[in-house]
């Protein structure tokens, strides 16, 4: 039995549907050809060791950092990879070759004076943290510079642990997962009184002797639930994303489903506050109605602007969210949000709107088992694949 046909049971059968078990990878293929009327093709930038993520920094547009599972950050200058990492923490991060590892990265808007970062992994107990590091310079980390910023308790199950952040008006947004297992038996994803299966919002920077500051218009303030909360009920937000001018910001969040639909969450940012994204009550546009339950319809909740299911492009599993494509762009992708699934591994791009989605088409591009999309400092997008490549969005 094939790798990949193997992959595909364990999804049906466990639904682990957000960063799959990493056997010893094989040659990818190479990238189908785009279709002649796409306009778009795939540039691979180099090849790593089960990339996760991949990012550029504010005031550093010549360097492109990728990271690595198993706990390194990768850094290219000038698209050359560099002979040392920016960042090994492979002695804190489980990476037990499914879903756990080192998962993203995040630079601050005041990065090139401030020097923090911030990482996003899971320790070796799986539990979820959130840590800050100093970099000693433009292309390596400060040793000794690591402050624990937020850690959530994910210890029981080894899938669903989110695994994004991203910076919006100086405050930093995580995305995690509902805590593991089969359709969120805890009711993780509907409790607001736990940061699991949830989009939260912090200051991230120290503040009276507290690791982090909550910012005082957060949702849930002075009201019943945690107030790190910015929405819930997601069920594994792997990636989302942020577009749109200052002040109109849309957020995109692609929540990976359970054993039937994908779902792709997009809104502006004000009406995410406090918003309830439907897991588990709903997957997709669907009630959720498994055999071991499912919450009743709350009411309220927010629909996606777009689901698909398993049996799409020849085989799907998990939807891989991206970006909403700028002007550093392919010219023929631009003002359209590109994804993939990790299962298929076509690249599919369509018109995002606040109450739908319009023209979702594939790109005539494959890409094995992807893991992520990213942005550089230049609003160029790439694609990493767990097999190794990371790719750049080009035009053709």
């Amino acid at each position: 039995m094939g790798r990949r046909a193997g992959l595909s049971i364990v999804f049906a059968a466990l639904a682990l549907v957000a960063l799959p078990a990493c056997g010893t990878a094989k040659s990818p293929p190479e990238p189908e050809p785009a279709r002649p009327n796409a306009g778009v093709g795939l540039k691979k930038i180099g090849s790593f060791d089960q990339p996760t993520y991949v990012t550029g920094a504010p005031g550093f547009p010549k360097l492109l950092f990728v990271v690595e599972q198993a706990g390194r950050v990768e850094v290219l200058r000038d698209g050359r990879r560099l002979p040392h990492p920016f960042l090994d923490i492979d002695g804190l991060v489980s990476d037990d070759g499914g879903e756990r590892g080192l998962l993203s990265i995040a630079f601050p808007p005041d990065y090139s004076q401030s020097r923090r970062f911030y990482v996003y992994y899971t320790d070796d107990r799986g539990n979820v943290r959130v840590d800050e590091f100093k970099r000693r310079g433009a292309v390596r980390a400060a040793n000794g510079s690591r402050r624990s910023v937020l850690e959530i308790p994910h210890e029981a199950n080894g899938n669903h642990n989110g695994g994004q952040l991203q910076f919006l008006g100086g405050l930093l947004y995580l995305g995690t997962g509902d805590g593991g297992s089969s359709g969120d038996p805890p009711n993780n994803a509907q409790s607001r009184e736990s940061l699991l299966g949830k989009l939260l919002r912090i200051d991230p920077s120290p503040r009276g002797g507290r690791p982090y500051s909550v910012p005082p218009d957060n949702p849930f303030v002075g009201r019943p639930g945690r107030d790190e909360i910015y929405s819930y009920g997601l069920r594994n937000p792997f990636r989302f994303s942020f577009s749109g001018p200052q002040g109109r910001e849309r957020i995109a969040i692609g929540d990976v489903g359970q054993n039937r639909f994908e779902e792709l969450d997009y809104t502006t940012v004000a009406a995410a506050s406090g918003a309830n994204f439907g897991w588990d009550a709903f997957e997709g546009f669907t009630p959720y109605t498994e055999a071991n339950g499912g919450t009743p319809d709350p009411g309220g909740t927010v629909k996606p602007i777009m689901a698909y299911d398993h049996g799409r492009d020849g085989g799907s599993c998990s939807i891989i969210g991206g970006y909403v494509v700028g002007a550093g762009g392919p010219a023929a992708l631009r003002g359209r949000y590109v994804y993939s699934d990790y299962c298929s591994g076509q690249l599919r791009g369509l018109v995002p709107h606040l109450h739908g989605a319009s023209g979702d088409r594939g790109l005539g591009l494959t890409v094995a088992t992807p893991t992520s999309f990213g942005e550089d400092a230049q609003g160029r997008i790439y694609v990493t694949s767990q097999e190794g490549p990371v790719y750049r969005l080009v035009s053709r």
